[in-house]
């Protein structure tokens, strides 16, 4: 074996360690200056340039600072001025063009860096080029300190006050920089000198502005560099590895990278070779998950996106516009990351401002140990098997057997089993154990191996103890395809046998099948769990050419169901995917009534085409005693109970379903819309981010997260992620729609109804999605007759009406719930406001108004239960705002026995009086309006006001109101 000494490499004249190259760079350097040196050994004699010695260490050897591309940094003396200079010599090789020109180049280029004074950048002292040694060197300002690269590497990723507060420092060296028409065109952490721990101490200096050029001489120029390029490959942009125009927005994109790599420690675009990065800039997204694992808030993930971008256009447009939004993230992280509190003066506005604040902390803390809790040690997720085939084409039999070896330890009793889409979001990734365990929340890991040549198989598995990376079990099995049937079950009792578990129901002993229609059934899963039209129909084939082989392959039928499930409301009209995917469903189901899924999609399919929410209930019961581990199921049990108004109950399954499935996009999803339903739109806002954070790309039904923006009054962040969908979808986005009506931007909006309208003449668009725009502009008639017609072709998400707050201006109309009824959801699940009529009383010395207010009880209502009612008065001042009132008010209920189980309305009057003294005072406020919100157990039913502006203008009180009316048969 080859001794550790013999494989080092050393330079040939100097003996000192190198990476490959026979000399290294300063002895080149030396060579082209004629400089003294001694063979094989320290350095000898004396390193001068001009007025500039460099230093020595104690060893003998010279003082670097630092290495680069363009050439070495030493740490030197300026014998003229006594004082200590960092001085970088750049190698005098040739260029095409010749040394003159290179010369002349970085005279003009340090000449302009020279100009350059800010406390940000480290300032140039000295510059010379020779034409007789062909050197180049310039004097720089030492700082004391050290790179933001050697930092990251010592320390790990910094927390993200710190790395904000570098960047700021950076950017404000930039603005210097553009005033003076300078690129620094290598901005990177080891260009970067800190000289504090603290960010509240912290100083910053760029340095290595030599670099830089005239932004007017950016295009056309000969390079100091060889082969065109200037930069560090993996912090540079990539406008900067073609021959084009350079300006401030390549170093936005540079201090972009160099953030990232300030939180996470590594580089958003990582590559061995220019190539492989640019490659990886074109094509690859953005691995925003480094930064959702370090729990970087959503905003500062929004700026680094944005300032990675492609195309230059699509970045922050100069130096000045990246400031601002740095300095916004820095504003809202010290405000507790955007969370904004707010307060309104209602009947007791003490126990309101006391209430909403405890209220939104237990949210938090709940919703925070819906996501992390204790980690079950009976849990464990499947990853995707690693296909080891010799030709790489085995990816949709490894997907297969890891999907259904999953689906049979879902039937284990007393083992939780990750869903499909939390364990295969590792796929292709080198894993590490603990952050599948940080991530999921298992206790192990069944991983493994595939390889497949001809008719025969070699699986290997194990299953980890991610806990503490023990390997509790492994083994390797050898089999024909034929025998695949059996081998899953054999891996399953297995890992059973490990965990010293039991199962649930005992396998059944498999009937031989066909392996090639198993092979295509396969096949045809692998392109079901993909997302676009061309996949799922390709998906659809190979299931359907299974069952040529295999009719009674039952698994092969529910794969069909699965598919014009998705189908359906996007790429095909309902009524011609659901009874598709219905006839397939209970195809499967008479085949194998066990199978959890099938019974998943029948359910669907009455739901849908047979409005039977009963009906579905069923099927979806049935499936949870197949598969109490199912994701899906609680996902679609969870509907059921938004669409009856049990907002609470609804939201508590969703969650439920999160902790099965944590990065299911679609779960997130639907968790943000129950948080809006419930009018917690601070939860719905967190939730959202997480959404986006899981998957940037995903936008069903629009964006919820968008649509919590816009409940919140937050119209700008609502409008730019509408955007974002609209964009990437290539869809008209309905939600942006209705942000413009809410705004008074009626041209905008209507332009995108017009779109909507026409997209449907050539493909299917759910008229509830115009409908909810036409609500939206105070259209009703047309809201209800789009409605009608999304009832008549039985779309799939019609009964989301029932609580989707798009929609909550239609509930006091009578025609909403006699729709609803129609489409099979209950109308007698929700408290309404039946009446709110205002008159004033004659007062000589004050405005005195009397506000009646009716309520109707929800049906079937058993003791227990708490309805509460929130009045809120505002005021209108001298210049015709709307501000919440500070004049007297007085509740008294009207209705003395409020029976709550009783169906009959109650009456509550509410008094607003304010002395003719105070209208005419300066501020001059007097009467503007009022807001009514009734709740039923904190979950917000109904809701009135007058001018109808004030719901959006103020966002609903959260559950703390008050009178509070428990629903039993004593007056309150």
């Amino acid at each position: 074996m080859e001794s550790p000494t013999e494989s080092v490499v050393v330079c040939s004249i100097c003996g000192r360690p190198l990476d490959g190259k026979r000399v290294c760079l300063a002895c080149l350097v030396r060579t082209g200056l004629d400089e003294p040196s001694e063979q094989g050994g320290p350095l000898a004699g004396s390193l001068v340039f001009g007025d500039f010695e460099v230093a020595r260490h104690e060893d003998g050897s010279f003082w670097e600072l630092g290495r680069g591309a363009m050439g070495v940094t030493y740490l030197a003396l300026d014998k003229v001025l006594n004082r200590r200079v960092a001085l970088k010599v750049i190698e005098a090789t040739p260029v095409v063009n010749g040394a003159q020109a290179m010369r002349e180049r970085f005279l003009r280029e340090a000449r302009a860096a020279a100009a350059l004074r800010h406390p940000n950048v480290a300032g140039v002292f000295h510059f010379a080029a020779s034409t007789e040694s062909n050197r180049c060197y310039y004097a720089m300002e030492l700082v004391e300190g050290e790179t933001l690269e050697a930092r990251v590497r010592r320390d790990g990723p910094l927390d993200v006050e710190l790395a904000l507060e570098i960047a700021i420092q950076v950017t404000r060296a930039l603005l210097a920089a553009a005033s003076h028409g300078l690129v620094h065109r290598d901005l990177k952490p080891g260009n970067i000198m800190l000289t504090s721990d603290e960010a509240a101490q912290l100083e910053v200096k760029v340095i290595d502005f030599g670099l830089a050029k005239a932004t007017a001489d950016a295009a056309g120029e000969m390079e100091l560099t060889h082969g065109g390029f200037v930069g560090t490959p993996t912090f540079a942009s990539p406008e900067q590895f073609k021959r084009g125009p350079i300006d401030a927005r390549s170093d936005i994109y540079s201090l972009g990278a160099t953030l990232w790599y300030a939180l996470t420690g590594l580089v958003p675009c990582p590559g061995r070779t220019i190539d492989e990065i640019r490659d990886c800039q074109r094509r690859a997204a953005l691995p925003v998950k480094q930064l959702v694992e370090r729990k970087i808030p959503a905003r500062v993930i929004k700026l680094l996106r944005s300032t990675l971008a492609v195309d230059p256009a699509q970045r922050p447009a100069s130096a000045r516009e990246l400031m601002k939004a740095l300095e916004f993230c820095r504003a809202k992280l010290a405000r507790g990351g955007g969370i904004r509190s707010f307060r309104k003066l209602t009947v007791l506005i003490a126990v309101l401002a006391i209430g909403a604040a405890s209220f939104f902390a237990l949210r938090l803390a709940r919703q925070a140990s819906s996501h992390v809790g204790a980690v079950p040690q009976k849990s464990i997720a499947v990853l995707p098997f690693l296909d080891l085939s010799q030709t790489k084409d085995q990816e949709y039999f490894c997907d297969g057997m890891s999907e259904e070896i999953l689906e049979a330890l879902a039937k284990v009793e007393g083992l939780r089993v990750v869903a499909r889409t939390s364990s295969f979001s590792f796929k292709g990734k080198s894993v590490d154990v603990g952050e599948v365990r940080k991530k999921l929340n298992v206790e192990n890991v069944l991983e493994g191996s595939l390889r497949r040549e001809g008719n025969r198989v070699r699986i290997t598995t194990q299953l980890i103890n991610v806990r503490n990376g023990f390997q509790v079990w492994s083994e390797t099995y050898e089999r024909e395809v034929q025998g695949v049937f059996a081998l899953e079950d054999e891996i399953t009792r297995a890992v059973v046998d490990a965990l010293k578990l039991k199962l649930a129901i005992e396998l059944p002993v498999r009937e031989q099948r066909n392996t090639e229609a198993y092979d295509l059934y396969l096949q045809g899963l692998y392109f079901s769990n993909k997302g676009s039209e061309k996949d799922l129909r390709e998906g659809l084939t190979f299931f359907q050419r299974a069952l040529e082989k295999d009719p009674k392959l039952s698994r092969a039928w529910t794969g069909i169901a699965k598919i014009w499930f998705y189908l359906a409301d996007v790429y095909v009209k309902p009524l011609e995917a659901y009874p598709a995917s219905r006839a397939a469903a209970s195809k499967a189901i008479e085949l194998d009534d066990k199978d959890a899924e099938a019974h998943c999609y029948l359910g669907e399919a009455k739901r849908i085409l047979d409005w039977d929410l009963p009906g579905e209930e069923t099927e979806l019961e049935r499936a949870l005693q197949l598969d109490p581990n199912s994701a899906p199921v609680h996902f679609f049990l969870a509907l059921l109970p938004l669409f009856r108004g049990e907002v609470k109950e609804g939201l508590e399954l969703v969650l439920k379903a999160e902790q099965l499935d944590p990065v299911s996009p679609i779960i997130s999803y639907v968790a943000t819309a129950a948080y809006l339903a419930d009018n917690q739109l601070d939860d719905a806002i967190v939730e959202g981010q997480r959404t986006q954070q899981l998957d940037p790309h995903y936008f069903y039904l629009d964006s919820a997260l968008a649509a919590a923006y816009r409940e919140k009054g937050n119209f700008a962040e609502a409008i730019s992620l509408y955007t974002k969908a609209q964009e990437e979808t290539q869809f008209p986005s309905s939600g942006l729609a209705i942000t413009y009506a809410r705004m008074g931007r009626q041209i905008e909006a209507r332009k995108i109804l017009d779109q909507l309208v026409q997209e449907r003449r050539t493909r299917y668009v759910s008229a509830q999605v115009i409908a909810a725009i036409y609500v939206a502009f105070g259209e009703k008639d047309e809201a209800f007759r789009w409605l009608e017609l999304a009832a008549t072709e039985h779309s799939g998400i019609l009964q989301w009406i029932a609580f989707l707050p798009e929609f909550r201006p239609l509930r006091p109309d009578k025609r909403f719930p006699n729709l609803l009824r129609r489409i099979g959801v209950p109308n007698d699940s929700s408290v309404s406001i039946t009446e709110t009529s205002l008159s004033e009383i004659k007062d000589q010395n004050a405005q005195h108004l009397t506000l009646r207010i009716g309520v109707k009880p929800r049906l079937n209502t058993q003791n227990g239960h708490v309805v509460r009612l929130a009045v809120s008065f505002y005021d209108l001042t001298k210049d015709n705002k709307l501000k919440p009132t500070d004049a007297r008010t007085a509740y008294d209920w009207l209705t003395r026995d409020r029976d709550w189980t009783d169906p009959s309305p109650k009456f509550l009057a509410a008094t607003y009086v304010r002395p003719k003294t105070q209208i005419a005072s300066p501020e001059g406020r007097r009467y503007g309006g009022f807001a009514v919100h009734v709740y039923f157990d904190g979950q917000l039913q109904d809701a009135r006001a007058m001018p109808p502006e004030l719901l959006t203008l103020f966002p609903a009180p959260d559950q703390v109101v008050v009178p509070s009316i428990p629903t039993s048969s004593s007056p309150h």
